[in-house]
């Protein structure tokens, strides 16, 4: 049974911060890092928004896009690192969100940043089994990064999701491929605020070895080259990682153009992947060809072959906001009150 995306929705914060305003407080050279990490601002959730308001938002799109009755979805699965319960999940609260019905599984996924496309691939699988008539796969994020740490300058906010199932399909999912391995290289304990990292080491051997096995590890599955795709998407945690793999694999630089949006919205995490795909999916054309590869420390890679349908013409993509209209009508944030909204200031008997 052929599997794919019947519709999608995304959303990102309206709030940004640059990494010139984060350097000034701890005496960083923020136009040296921005430069660095080729991202120019970062979008901040607002102190109501968490992963569960992102996942309700960016699904709400997704079905307004659609005239799928929501109480036909039998899964839904919301891939976050940042999910705000550690004992209730967030997908029970989207369900409710969009009037699913009680009849369906529902689960919170967890793999750093590939948890969203860890959603997409078990939805995949139940639609593809006939267990489902559709699933709904969330990958959103509220990224954490201590204050000073490298991560404060690009942790960013943001997600969105994707309802999977066979029929009249924008977008037909038709290979994937994971790559995983034991390399920890970002993590974050029960009760920590802030997750920690390896530094240099998350470049290799963490994040470049995993997209290029995951990458080439599908190409050859599929028997493709990168000049027959016409968009491509990988995990950006900053603009340079994805530039760099893109470059070594044989992508160009229009090819990874339109999801590339790191600079703008910086790392979004679980989200990072799934709205790079939705940016392609605003403007992409029947025929259209996309090759997407999330990276989630851990470590593992997620990759997939994609094929946009003749249904793309038909499809109400303006009945919800696209990624390039949620980065605009922005709001810029000075350190204090970007600290005080993802609570690394405290008040007064808090």
């Amino acid at each position: 049974m052929k599997v794919g995306i019947v519709s999608y929705g995304a959303y990102v914060p309206r709030y940004r911060i640059t990494p010139d305003e984060i350097g000034k407080v701890w005496g960083v050279d923020g136009k040296s890092m921005s430069k660095g990490l080729m991202i120019n601002c970062k979008s901040v959730p607002s102190p109501d928004e968490d992963t569960i308001t992102i996942s309700v938002e960016a699904a709400r799109n997704m079905m307004r896009r659609c005239s799928v009755d929501p109480r036909d979805i039998g899964a839904i699965y919301v891939g976050s690192e940042s999910h705000p319960y550690a004992v209730k999940p967030s997908g029970t609260i989207v369900a409710e969100a969009i009037g699913a019905s009680p009849n369906l599984t529902v689960a919170d996924y967890e793999f750093a940043c590939k948890a969203g496309t860890a959603a997409i691939q078990t939805c995949m699988g139940l639609v593809g089994s006939g267990m489902v008539k559709y699933g709904v796969a969330i990958g959103a994020d509220t990224s954490q990064g201590a204050p000073g740490d490298a991560l404060e300058y690009s942790a960013s906010a943001g997600g969105a999701a994707f309802l999977i199932g066979s029929e009249k399909m924008i977008a037909t999912l038709d290979r994937t491929y994971s790559y995983t391995t034991d390399t920890p290289d970002f993590w974050r304990r029960e009760g920590q605020m802030y997750p920690r990292h390896g530094g240099r080491f998350t470049g290799e051997p963490a994040y470049f070895k995993h997209v290029l096995s995951g990458a080439r590890g599908l190409l050859e599955r599929v028997g493709a080259e990168p000049k027959d795709y016409t968009y491509a998407i990988f995990h950006q945690p900053n603009g340079k990682f994805p530039t760099r793999v893109a470059k070594q694999l044989g992508f160009s630089d229009a090819q990874i153009k339109t999801g590339l949006l790191a600079p703008t919205i910086g790392n979004t995490y679980s989200g990072a992947v799934p709205l790079g795909l939705s940016a392609i999916l605003d403007e992409a054309r029947p025929g259209d060809r996309i090759f997407a590869v999330a990276y989630g420390s851990g470590a593992g890679s997620d990759a997939f072959d994609i094929k946009v349908t003749d249904e793309i013409d038909k499809y109400p993509r303006s009945k919800a906001p696209t990624v390039k209209e949620l980065d605009s009508n922005l709001k810029f944030l000075d350190y204090a009150t970007y600290a005080k909204f993802r609570g690394k200031i405290l008040l007064g008997g808090e």
